[in-house]
């Protein structure tokens, strides 16, 4: 059963405290490699747990709220007007998330790295944790991403192994957005596979099924 646990407070940001809940789902299998769950734009920590489930039943989860209210949930960075990312708002956000991954790793004695899900604009949170602190993930699967930052850090990410899944008609991305994400990734080393499903901005069956046997092939049966 999942165990919510409490919020973390840091520093604040714009008047916006950083706070970040997760809910814990425990491991049913022991050795398996954890899932962090980042949700979309006006979602919450549950969100992801139900894909979660069925593309790794056994794995531990930690599923993490945005610290950024939104008027239907929560987000992790705030966008400005125009709708581009807001860089400075998300690069100020980046330590606390990362805390909160190392601090729920350690009290849940998770050891070894987790496997990053992230959808939407979580997916653009995890992909931005990719690139500054790659030595917290061992892997990452990113539906409907995009670039997290106008000039990327120049950080080796060493083979590390990362999915991004793309929707064909996806009415909030332009089409290369997840293009550009992935051949930034792979000029700093990862290990990316790209796909663009016939599809919109929602997760669907077809990503799942993808998602599930890159799980297989990374982490094994």
């Amino acid at each position: 059963r999942p165990r919510a646990k409490s919020a973390h407070p840091t520093q604040d940001v714009g008047g916006s405290r950083l706070m970040h809940d997760h809910v814990f789902v425990p491991a049913t299998e022991p050795g398996r490699v954890a899932l962090v769950l980042l949700h979309g734009s006006d979602g919450r920590e549950t969100d992801l747990l139900p894909i979660a489930g069925r593309l790794m039943p056994s794995a531990a989860k930690i599923s993490i709220r945005g610290a950024v209210p939104t008027t239907g949930g929560y987000a992790f960075f705030r966008r400005l007007p125009d709708r581009r990312i807001d860089e400075q708002d998300l690069t100020a956000r980046l330590s606390p998330v990362r805390e909160l991954i190392k601090t729920a790793l350690h009290e849940h004695r998770l050891s070894s790295r987790p496997i990053a899900v992230g959808f939407s604009n979580g997916a653009i949170m995890a992909a931005a944790v990719l690139q500054t602190h790659p030595e917290l993930f061992s892997g990452a699967v990113l539906f409907r991403p995009l670039s997290p930052f106008t000039v990327a850090p120049v950080k080796p990410l060493n083979g590390l192994p990362v999915l991004i899944l793309d929707g064909a008609n996806d009415e909030r991305r332009r089409s290369d957005d997840g293009l550009v994400l992935a051949e930034t990734l792979r000029h700093a080393g990862a290990d990316v596979g790209h796909e663009v499903l016939p599809t919109g901005h929602a997760i669907c069956e077809h990503d799942e099924q993808i998602a599930g046997r890159w799980m297989q092939r990374t982490c094994g049966p």
